[in-house]
């Protein structure tokens, strides 16, 4: 039975005198507060603030991450409890599904997921041993114990982690229902929304035609025309933000976008909603909502988020019995120089815009990122983000971005989690490897370390903060 331990210098440079600096500047950023501004988190936790029934409910079954990795290995996704929405029987019973967890945990060897679930382990459930077939039941019966503990709701465990602000992403069609309840609850955590409104601007999103009716009857706007269209799409924007949102969210294929004219708008709009729109076409009306969306951001002030390069529901399998976020989204090429100039040529100049690009395509960080990001006013990089927020990933984005966007073209970090207890263990892997970072410049006497210092705190809090307009 082996030993649980987190080495305190872990993720810190094999030299010496390099991993000192990084001990340093580790001390300055380690308690400072975690500002989470981009998340998939589910808002009913924190509104109903009632206990997590189980292990499997908390630390499995959310988090697509962990199931994704034993679907590689064969495991069905029902055996994990994953609900099915094609009416699938599905494993019930949570002390099998977290048997069958820890019988596999030895596939998460060298991830990240590995490191955030050895930090929960250790730090919030104070386990001190490895977990494994042996150990399933000893580690199911702590963490349960835990978990029926006041210590552990769900608005304890944000205050014990110091976690300031942590935004969910709805779609404009969510009533926001739970934001509702946590605002009348008068409980101060600084939980917020985020607009995601993929379901009615993406003609390929399963149901668009009825989703758009659906913004029409919330919002009272004659959505069968581009005119009622555009103006749903704004009056919801203003309701998410009276509930504390400052930031939209797009999850396009790419990052292509448009500037049509009025008359192509409501032509392209009528095929959208027809289901008549070829391939290209439903691109470009993509594309030219993001055009839209800047130019609403532009009026209302919120912060555009674009996350484009993911091939969705890559396994038909998967999406047609389980659904969405299943973990069968893969990575693909993204371009951005060309595709970004329509919404660039119009708007890239107005210092009121605030966009965030992130990228699956780790070959575009040099190429494409950081010179547009160097240069355009409105354009900030986001982190490095899903596949790439490993410490690897994490190196990379740093050393391919920084010479040319420099550390002020960022954002700092944030973990677009599903999985509550992995925040803070994402939040110290980034901290860390920003100071392992800052210590090779240090260290190589290309950054003075009182500025190292300042750096990485910036990248730790003040950042995140000023992009996201939470100050």
């Amino acid at each position: 039975m082996s030993a649980l331990t987190l080495h305190p210098d872990r993720l810190f440079p094999a030299d010496e005198t390099t991993r000192a600096i990084a001990r340093r500047l580790y001390q300055e950023v380690k308690d400072l507060p975690i500002v989470s501004p981009h998340g998939h988190t589910d808002p009913s936790w924190f509104a109903d603030n009632e206990l997590f029934p189980n292990p499997a409910e908390l630390l499995i079954k959310p988090d697509h991450y962990v199931f994704r990795m034993l679907y590689s290995l064969g495991v069905p996704l029902v055996d994990l409890g994953v609900p099915s929405k094609a009416g699938l029987a599905v494993e019930q019973d949570p002390k099998k599904i977290w048997r069958l967890f820890a019988k596999h945990y030895y596939a998460f060897r060298g991830t990240p997921s590995r490191m955030w679930l050895d930090y929960v382990f250790k730090e919030v459930f104070d386990l001190d041993v490895l977990l494994s077939e042996q150990t399933a039941d000893a580690y199911y019966e702590r963490i349960n114990g835990y978990l029926q503990t006041e210590a552990f709701r769900p608005r304890a465990l944000m205050e014990r982690y110091n976690i300031e602000w942590l935004a969910t992403t709805e779609s404009p069609l969510d009533d926001l229902r739970h934001h509702k309840k946590i605002r009348e609850s008068g409980w101060k955590g600084g939980v917020i929304t985020a607009y995601r409104p993929d379901p009615v601007v993406d003609p390929d999103f399963e149901g668009f035609a009825n989703n758009v009716a659906r913004l029409g009857e919330i919002t009272g706007e004659d959505t069968s025309n581009w005119n009622g269209y555009l103006a749903a799409l704004k009056n919801r924007r203003e309701y998410f933000k009276s509930f504390g949102a400052t930031s939209t969210d797009h999850g396009h294929p790419t990052a292509q976008t448009s500037d049509l004219s009025v008359a192509e708008c409501e032509k392209l709009f009528a095929k959208a909603l027809a289901g008549q729109c070829s391939k290209q076409e439903a691109e470009v009306f993509r594309g030219q909502m993001l055009t839209e969306m800047a130019g609403m951001s532009i009026e209302d002030g919120l912060v555009m988020q674009i996350h484009p390069g993911s091939f969705r529901n890559h396994n038909p399998h998967v999406f047609e019995n389980f659904g969405r976020d299943k973990g069968a989204d893969i990575p693909s090429q993204t371009e951005y120089v060309n595709a970004l100039k329509p919404l660039l040529d119009k708007y890239g100049n107005d210092n009121r815009l605030s966009i965030i690009l992130f990228t699956l395509d780790e070959t575009v960080y040099s190429r494409e990122l950081a010179p547009l990001a160097g240069h355009y006013p409105v354009l900030k990089l986001g982190p490095s983000w899903w596949f790439h927020d490993s410490p690897e990933g994490m190196r990379r984005f740093r050393e391919q971005v920084t010479e040319t966007g420099g550390f002020y073209n960022t954002v700092g970090f944030n973990d677009d989690t599903r999985a509550f207890l992995s925040i803070p263990a994402r939040h110290d892997v980034a901290r860390r490897m920003d100071c392992n970072f800052l210590a090779r410049l240090v260290a190589e006497h290309r950054l003075p370390e009182d500025e190292a210092q300042e750096v990485a705190i910036d990248l730790t809090y003040r950042l995140v903060k000023q992009a996201y307009k939470l100050d």
